[in-house]
């Protein structure tokens, strides 16, 4: 349920207050969300999911070991596990948190621009 302007305006005032009585302490509370260890996590996980597919796809082209495939099997599954755990650790608030930066950094603007691109590639001529 969003704030009404009365508490908006409240809420800024608290938050000012807290700025001006310490202000070192507010430049720390800043910099380091509650949400940025979880995406961290979830930085590590997918580049570690992007590295044991790597390994499946070399050795399965090259005809290596199959043992070595499958390591890098597992590790793309315990990092799509660790992902998942990190997401869910960061909750419903992190994760909207998440979005809106991406929102206002205007990466969601690029993205559904590209796929409707991509729709108007796809569509028939008949459409």
């Amino acid at each position: 349920m969003p704030l009404s302007e009365d508490e908006q305006r409240i809420l800024q005032q608290i938050e000012q207050q807290f700025y001006d009585q310490d202000p070192d302490l507010a430049g720390e509370m800043g910099r380091a969300s509650s949400h940025a260890r979880h995406l961290r996590a979830m930085r590590w996980a997918a580049l570690s999911f992007v590295a044991g597919l790597a390994v499946l796809l070399v050795t399965l082209a090259w005809e290596h070991s199959f043992v070595v495939a499958l390591l890098g099997f597992v590790v793309m599954l315990g990092s799509a596990l660790w992902f998942e755990r990190s997401l869910s650790a960061m909750g419903r608030a992190g994760i909207d948190h998440l979005t809106q930066t991406l929102r206002d950094r205007g990466l969601g603007d690029g993205l559904r621009g590209a796929t409707e691109r991509a729709r108007e590639r796809l569509r028939r001529p008949d459409e």
